[in-house]
């Protein structure tokens, strides 16, 4: 196996001897779901990073949810304490973070200061999985490390996806 390309995530995780393995699958890959197939894990461990806009804050917001889910606007917009929120489309998000959708992470964007968001559904797992920051590459680490290191705010803002 081709050795993994040390991303900053990793330097970041590594720095704070967070102890993290790296899962890959096809960076062709953009369902958040098939990304979870692809990686051998359960839905419910692998997380995506959605990049929320708030009109009452100069800032986007960065939002995980697990993959099986989606995002509760109205739920997350009275967590955030605004009238309404937006899901940032897709190039939008990709300016903001300088990240491809897919990769997005909030580990890479720490630099940022965005508040991050993690659902309720976060802390029941003891591990969680999220991008690296790039396509192809997701990482395995325990939930609340994740938590510690991000000032992760926890809220319940994530619906099951009917089936």
């Amino acid at each position: 196996m081709a050795k993994t390309k040390k991303l900053n995530s990793m330097r970041l995780l590594e720095s704070r001897a967070i102890p993290y393995e790296t899962r890959h699958y096809d960076p062709q890959i953009r369902d958040a779901e098939a990304v979870a197939r692809a990686v051998g894990l359960p839905a419910r461990e692998v997380f995506k990073t959605l990049v929320v806009e708030c009109p009452a804050k100069k800032k986007p917001v960065l939002v995980m949810l697990p993959c099986n889910c989606s995002l509760n606007m109205k739920r997350l917009a009275k967590a955030l304490g605004e009238k309404k929120v937006a899901l940032a489309p897709h190039a939008a998000a990709e300016r903001l973070t300088g990240l491809r959708v897919g990769g997005i992470s909030a580990l890479a964007l720490m630099q940022k200061r965005w508040d991050v968001f993690l659902d309720s559904r976060g802390p029941a797992s003891p591990h969680i999985v999220i991008s690296a920051g790039q396509r192809g590459i997701q990482l395995r680490l325990e939930t609340q490390a994740l938590i510690d290191l991000l000032n992760c705010r926890i809220v319940d803002v994530a619906d099951t996806k009917p089936e």
